[in-house]
């Protein structure tokens, strides 16, 4: 059986003993059926696991003993930021996920112009929180070891571009193509690979042509993906792993 991961929330040292969280507790006992010297990995996402090994093992109590530190999958040479508009129902989960799983450094959600889902200030706490969660669990899925930051959702308006050499849009329309533009952004720019990038894309429906207008005056370029139109939960994606490909952590 593959050795599962478990991300905590608790400051974490060779030979340490920790309880663990009730929730990743009940996974361990109730779903996994480990039991004391069962063995597991532990991260706390601020770099680095530890191999680890269930000492206590019952819905009571869960405990487990650090035994050694390894630095395990480094991040992505390439921190990519994807700006994504909102998406309906659980198709923002979803993306999340895969994107996370896909090596982005962070997420920042947006509310635009065509944007359906509409969140007051409590509930899109809430769903900050949610959209953490599966962060996490991604993480443990995936063997990454430092956590996304996912940003609280704000108006395309309102965002701040980073400061790279490579931002693009996603648009169905643009004459330039995502992959023509990564081929040629280092001989036009005359630099290295770059060391992040921005990703901008809309939500169900796409976004405005004004909205588009206002991000290409901060520099960022529109691009497609091919003739075919992909949907707001693939599109990203796709740009994702070309980005990978060619300046990421992809062989």
């Amino acid at each position: 059986m593959r050795i599962p991961r478990i991300f905590t929330d608790q400051a974490l040292a060779e030979g340490s003993e920790i309880v663990l969280e009730q929730n990743a507790a009940r996974h361990l006992v109730s779903v996994l059926r480990l039991g004391p010297s069962d063995t597991l990995t532990l991260f706390n996402g601020k770099g680095g696991e530890y191999n680890a090994r269930l000492i206590t093992a019952d819905t009571k109590k869960t405990s487990a003993l650090l035994e050694s530190f390894c630095s395990g999958i480094e991040p992505s040479p390439l921190a990519i930021t994807l700006a994504i508009g909102l998406a309906k129902g659980d198709r923002m989960d979803w993306l999340v996920q895969k994107a996370v799983e896909l090596g982005v450094a962070e997420i920042i959600p947006l509310f635009t112009e065509r944007c359906e889902v509409k969140l007051k200030a409590e509930r899109a706490t809430k769903k900050l929180r949610h959209w953490q969660e599966i962060a996490r669990s991604a993480c443990e899925q995936s063997g990454q070891n430092l956590i996304p930051t996912i940003s609280h959702p704000t108006n395309l308006q309102q965002l701040t571009i980073p400061e790279t050499s490579f931002k693009v849009i996603l648009d169905p329309l643009a004459h330039t193509s995502l992959l023509s533009h990564i081929t040629d952004h280092c001989t036009t720019t005359n630099t290295a690979s770059p060391k992040s990038a921005l990703v901008l894309s809309g939500p169900e429906g796409g976004l405005t042509a004004e909205e588009i207008a206002f991000v290409g005056n901060k520099g960022v370029l529109p691009v497609s993906l091919g003739p075919r139109v992909l949907r707001a939960e693939t599109a990203p994606l796709a740009a994702l792993s070309l980005l990978q490909a060619h300046w990421g952590d992809w062989p």
